[in-house]
């Protein structure tokens, strides 16, 4: 017996997520989540207390008010990086507290 609607694995799983946006933007936020970590390195990441993405805003509490300072005057460049590094425009605004 033949079948006639085969589909790779590899197919339905993009079926599945192109039908469920939730979940699809759930996994693009994880995907910045761990863009933060590969883009800054583990220095940064001993400081980093808490990483969330909202509505399109990434939210990071840092311990080191000198880091704070820093990576704000580069919040432009941090955010196109990140987003190069998860390989979707995810957020559109940094808040760094």
């Amino acid at each position: 017996m033949k079948r006639t609607n085969t589909q790779s694995i590899g197919e339905v799983i993009r079926e599945f997520f192109e039908e469920n946006t939730q979940l699809q933007t759930k996994i693009q936020e994880v995907r910045i989540k761990r863009a933060w970590e590969e883009v800054l390195g583990p220095s940064v990441m001993q400081y980093t207390r808490n990483l969330y993405v909202r509505d399109g805003i990434l939210f990071v509490s840092l311990s080191s008010a000198v880091l704070r300072s820093e990576l704000t005057l580069y919040s432009d460049k941090l955010i196109k990086s990140l987003n190069e590094h998860a390989g979707v425009t995810v957020i559109h605004k940094l808040v760094i507290r």
